[in-house]
């Protein structure tokens, strides 16, 4: 048989399969025929799995992209809209209210409810929503619109990234897995990056377009950047399809988050998972409200451009892209978690004190900051796998990022009504202080780790070690 005729038999086979065919067999191919498909339709083979790579990354651009558009936007938001500091900021804080209870069900949600494919679809249709009507609340010049497209954006975004890590993991195994959660960590962070430098520049366009600002311009503009979630719905309609066809083609099961989410637990939770909570809240609420802001604050206090403090502002982003899977890579060869998260908290509170008090360089400060931030990220989220038994790893995280969020909602409106109130020092300090918390608590967590013979300081060779040792005696390990 030719080598057309083998492929065009496969491709057949394989209709047969996608359809479900009914003759009762159990849905697979035969590998003869499976092999015989290109190596851009086989999903075992590479070309294939990038393609889905690129799906994947691409599946939280719009929602990254469309987080900091107030940020990107807030002069011509509280300009437009005749709204103060505050209530510019409660945009952020409404995002964040409905993650601090969906972060325990997102992943219930998804292996319960929705499935892996329809519940990306889901979450992607809440984001398009959300903008949809953040921008709506705009055109019609009514806030309280606009919050309340924030509030439907954030019920899909937070979620849409537990289905993304859900659909890597599907995909993905072993050492494999790092640089593919890396890789959509760069793209979220360049989502970001490109809002803040383009979103100002839309802005002109369309008010040269329409003669005048306001919040017809303010609308249209949002209306635009909202072009980059339909974007990311495509990518998750396209993902949906594809890993149907892998399911079917190889029998594979659908993704599973493997969450599972016990409010008891949280009673067992130890000293050093509370510190390693503290420290979290404490340092994002000195990081992504201070982004929220940062526009106006490079423009007022340093005298830049919009055009300048928008890429200052985006710096933190643009570092994080290429340096986090870096970073990542570092920490797991070293260990000595709390060592790197001490160093990310000490110069993340460097850097504000030099905003705050000199009038130094401020890209020299911002480029410190987008360190510290990739850094931290790479050596505090793993920590929590170290204090906590693999059963309660589920409770653990959505508990942090519950909590993260309610943090975050809660400095946002506070920052805001500092700012409207006492200026830019001020809140600068303020941020001081959130950082001083967290450094307090890894300080705290230092010790409370070495008098109770914790393994969170411990060397990557040493856990190595004591692991092998663990499983040629044949114990459990905790510290897997």
């Amino acid at each position: 048989m030719s080598a057309a005729h083998v492929t065009a038999a496969a491709m057949a086979e394989e209709e047969r399969a996608l359809l479900g065919s009914a003759g009762g067999d159990d849905g697979g191919v035969s590998p003869e025929l499976l092999r015989s498909l290109p190596s851009a339709c086989d999903p075992r083979r590479l070309p294939h799995r990038l393609i889905v790579l690129t799906l994947m990354c691409f599946l939280g651009f719009g929602s990254y992209f469309c987080y900091d558009n107030p940020a990107a936007l807030q002069t011509q938001v509280q300009r437009d809209m005749k709204v103060n500091t505050a209530q510019f900021m409660a945009l952020y804080a409404w995002y964040s209210w409905p993650n601090v209870v969906l972060c325990f069900f997102g992943g219930f949600l998804i292996d319960r409810v929705f499935g892996i494919r329809l519940g990306t679809i889901i979450f992607s249709i809440f984001v398009c929503a959300g903008q949809v009507v953040f921008a709506l609340g705009a055109l019609l010049n009514t806030f309280w619109l606009m919050n309340a497209g924030r509030f439907i954006f954030g019920i899909g975004g937070e979620s849409l990234a537990v289905a993304q890590n859900t659909y890597a993991v599907s995909w993905f195994k072993g050492k494999e897995l790092n640089l593919v959660f890396g890789l959509q960590l760069s793209m979220a962070r360049i989502g970001s990056t490109v809002n803040m430098n383009i979103m100002g520049w839309i802005y002109s366009r369309v008010q040269d377009l329409l003669g005048y600002t306001g919040p017809s311009t303010l609308g249209l503009t949002l209306m635009i950047g909202g072009i980059t979630c339909l974007f990311s719905l495509m990518c998750a309609l396209i993902l949906a399809y594809l890993d149907k066809r892998a399911e079917k083609l190889l029998s594979k099961e659908q993704g599973k988050t493997g969450e599972v989410i016990k409010l008891t637990d949280v009673k067992d939770f130890s000293l050093s998972l509370w510190l390693i909570f503290v420290i979290c809240v404490c340092y994002y609420a000195a990081v992504f409200p201070f982004i929220g802001l940062g526009k106006v604050f490079f423009i007022e206090k340093f005298k830049f451009s919009p055009q300048e403090a928008s890429a200052i502002n985006s710096i933190v982003y643009i570092i994080s892209a290429p340096m986090s899977p870096v970073f990542g890579l570092l920490v797991d060869k070293l260990g000595k978690n709390i060592v790197w998260v001490l160093c990310a908290v000490i110069t993340t509170l460097a850097s504000h004190i030099m905003l705050a008090f000199t009038f130094w360089n401020p890209w020299i400060a911002m480029c410190l900051l987008g360190v510290a931030y990739s850094l931290l990220a790479c050596a505090l989220w793993p920590m929590v796998a170290f204090v906590v038994p693999e059963h309660q790893l589920g409770t653990a995280y959505g508990f942090m990022q519950s909590i993260q969020n309610l943090g975050l909602a809660i400095i946002a409106i506070a920052a805001g009504m500092i700012l409207d109130t006492r200026g830019y020092l001020f809140l600068e300090v303020f941020f001081s202080a959130c950082v001083c918390l967290s450094l307090i608590a890894v300080v705290m967590l230092y010790f409370v780790n070495h008098l109770t013979g914790g393994d969170l300081n411990w060397s990557a060779k040493k856990r190595e070690k004591l692991q092998k040792a663990a499983v040629t005696d044949g114990l459990p390990t905790e510290w897997n």
